[in-house]
């Protein structure tokens, strides 16, 4: 029903319409900038066989024009030609170290990353234990670059909370 309704409207007086959009006046060029006008003028009336210029045709110019012809086709990729000429390695997984695997449905991790479980528990266990968590006990167990390691235990630290007693003022005892 409602697109019998909408059909209505949409022809409702479709002829006047029609013929007033064609009987309107076609949009005419943007005015030029007054001084272009000027030279505009000028170059004509110093050279009348520019107007005829412009308005000839040139049958030379419309035959090699008719003459050109387009064939496209879309070019085969570099990366399709890459990938079928050299096939890729398969890459090589390990299983997370800890329980709380479940927990973010991964079941296997590739060899170089560790999962922000395993970042937090490595960080710990360095801050806790450092003379057994050491770098390259870590990056054998993680199966990590040494480099990556370094820099890992040199530049994050995990959540620490320090609690500073206030200077000068005597604390006040909780109830």
């Amino acid at each position: 029903m409602g697109a019998a309704v909408t059909r209505a409207i949409r022809n409702f007086n479709l002829e006047n319409r029609v013929e007033r959009e064609i009987s309107r006046m076609k949009p005419s060029p943007a005015p030029r900038h007054p001084s272009t006008k000027n030279l505009l003028r000028e170059q004509m009336s110093s050279h009348p066989e520019i107007k005829g210029e412009i308005a000839r045709k040139d049958d030379k110019l419309l035959s090699l024009l008719k003459d050109v012809y387009v064939d496209s086709k879309d070019p085969v990729s570099f990366v399709q030609v890459k990938d079928a000429g050299t096939p890729q390695k398969p890459k090589e997984f390990r299983l997370p170290k800890d329980h709380h695997s479940d927990m973010m449905n991964v079941n296997n991790i590739p060899k170089g990353k560790i999962s922000i479980v395993e970042a937090l528990t490595l960080l710990n266990n360095h801050k806790l234990y450092p003379d057994t968590w050491t770098a390259e006990k870590i990056a054998e167990e993680y199966h990590l670059e040494q480099q990556d390691v370094n820099s890992l235990l040199k530049y994050f630290i995990t959540f620490e909370v320090k609690i500073l007693p206030p200077e000068g003022k005597k604390a006040i005892q909780s109830k």
